[in-house]
């Protein structure tokens, strides 16, 4: 293990779901103090973060009446989601003074800065943590997508998807014991296999831009750090 980080810049994926905690949906303020505190450790290793955080724990709430709504206003409600878990996600920086930013792909400039990769690059060299939110802007993208495209834009050397389980496995391994547990795939296995790493639009443009992609349990204290000093946690999707 390398007592220096082995990534210099990194787009940090997290689900909404994982911010509900124990609950169906909202927001724990426990399981935010804790990503929080996760993400603090590699910026102190000089670690440069972005990140995206999905909406499904704010969106599970309304998702029965999203059900009798048309696809492209869903999809609007579930990055405006986003956005909520954005500003929770930077005022829990913060409060461990940290420097952040939340940049959004829908214009709302009283809550955050609009979206503009120059900006974005420039932020993440003074060591501010960017905070990408309401996805790719558009419907019928998900945040896996928009997460691989803003890794791509600000040149991440590595997507880190945090997920409950410790890293990809043949099947849900909550609901499955005999679940088979993959250290290393291929970008082509994920899509074959049908793994829910990310859906197949975010995996093709990771394999199209070379992109690796790392999967671990960010519930897990210290595994970030873990991650990003090289130790071998979780699954690495790659070419």
């Amino acid at each position: 293990m390398s007592a220096e980080p082995v990534y210099r810049r990194i787009l940090l994926k997290l689900s909404g779901e994982s911010l509900a905690g124990q609950g169906e949906y909202g927001i724990d303020g426990k399981v935010l103090r804790h990503y929080a505190s996760e993400i603090k450790s590699v910026v102190e290793l000089g670690v440069q973060v972005g990140a995206v955080v999905g909406g499904g724990n704010i969106f599970r709430g309304i998702s029965d009446a999203a059900r009798e709504m048309d696809r492209v206003s869903a999809d609007y409600m579930g990055m405006l989601a986003t956005v909520i878990n954005a500003m929770a996600m930077q005022n829990a920086l913060e409060n461990m003074g940290l420097y952040t930013r939340v940049q959004t792909a829908i214009p709302m400039e009283q809550v955050a800065e609009p979206f503009i990769r120059r900006r974005a690059i420039r932020h993440l060299e003074k060591g501010r943590i960017v905070i990408f939110a309401a996805g790719t802007g558009n419907p019928y993208f998900t945040t896996d997508t928009a997460a691989v495209l803003r890794a791509i834009e600000i040149e991440a050397e590595v997507i880190l998807k945090g997920t409950r389980v410790d890293g990809v496995y043949s099947a849900d391994p909550e609901k499955d014991p005999k679940a088979k547990f993959f250290t290393e795939l291929n970008y082509m296995q994920v899509v074959e296999k049908g793994l829910r790493v990310m859906d197949p639009t975010a995996i093709t443009l990771s394999m199209d831009n070379k992109l690796p992609i790392t999967v671990f349990n960010m519930g897990q204290t210290g595994n970030l750090r873990k991650v990003v000093l090289g130790e071998k946690i979780g699954t690495k999707v790659r070419g």
